[in-house]
């Protein structure tokens, strides 16, 4: 669909609350957005019996960001986003290694 927002690519870490929300409506707006869930909570796809018509328009893959390869695999789609939505409390991402200085180190050595 297009919109104002085509040609954007945002990363969107599953969660609750408003991210889900902004993800959606900037999903709606027309950008692509990589919902990003925990290995074992991937929902089934439309018409299955816990289908969420919140996460519509939306790309869904799941990465285990406990694992080393799981946390490559999220700074390489960060290498290639516009922006990153997660709504986790304070110091979470950090932990798992893609907090904000590591998104930002990985765009930026993609930049130069």
């Amino acid at each position: 669909m297009a919109g104002p927002l085509s040609g954007y690519r945002i990363i969107e870490i599953a969660g609750i609350g408003p991210g889900p929300f902004c993800a959606m409506l900037f999903a709606d707006m027309g950008a692509e957005v990589i919902r990003v869930e925990r290995a074992q909570a991937v929902r089934p796809g439309a018409g299955g019996k816990n289908f969420d018509i919140s996460v519509r328009s939306r790309k869904n893959i799941a990465i285990d960001l406990k694992n080393p390869e799981g946390v490559e695999t999220l700074l390489k789609l960060v290498e290639k986003a516009d922006a990153l939505i997660e709504g986790f409390r304070p110091g979470v991402m950090e932990r798992l290694g893609v907090g904000p200085e590591d998104c930002a180190d990985r765009k930026s050595t993609r930049l130069n």
